[in-house]
């Protein structure tokens, strides 16, 4: 039987030539693929909800999902994920704060005007839809949630591809 791992004595050495800490190590790795630029990834409100639910059927799956998405990108939800996170019962600001906090997300409050627009515009195109197949009416904040990823050039992190795909046909979608 093994005693030692043989890699305790290389733990803390650091990185010749790489900076310290996650977001180097993330930086190091894009010029090694030949990536130009740091992805951001804009989280859905359900992947969040997802986490927090132990009795959600995508719990692990979200999970999995949001480390990935930690381990490579930068994190954000807009203002609208952020007030839908505080709107169930018992969630609180301070909660949801901390939460963003540790887990290294960025709230994006400021939704500019093009958001707004492309929202609209979403809205109006899946009220069309709608009209014509019958379904149920989505609240206006999926949208604003799509809009806002689309027009930053995020990727979206979600559990609900349908609404965004077919509002949203520019957007890159990675799914729980």
């Amino acid at each position: 039987m093994r005693k030692e791992s043989p890699f305790a004595k290389y733990m803390g050495i650091g990185n010749p030539g790489i900076g310290k800490g996650r977001k180097a190590i993330q930086k190091w790795l894009r010029e090694l693929r030949g990536q130009e630029e740091e992805m951001t990834t804009a989280l859905d409100t359900n992947v969040i909800v997802a986490l927090w639910d132990a009795s959600d059927s995508l719990h692990v799956a979200a999970r999995k999902a949001l480390d990935d998405a930690w381990s490579q990108d930068t994190l954000v939800v807009s203002g609208v994920v952020y007030a839908e996170l505080i709107g169930a019962p018992r969630r609180t600001e301070a909660f949801v704060d901390r939460f963003c906090e540790e887990a290294g997300i960025v709230v994006e409050w400021a939704l500019e005007e093009k958001i707004w627009r492309a929202a609209g515009s979403a809205f109006q195109g899946y009220a069309a839809r709608r009209k014509r197949q019958g379904g149920s009416r989505p609240l206006l904040a999926g949208f604003l949630i799509g809009a806002h990823a689309v027009e930053k050039g995020y990727k979206l992190l979600t559990a609900d591809a349908g609404l965004y795909k077919a509002s949203f046909p520019r957007l890159t979608l990675a799914l729980v």
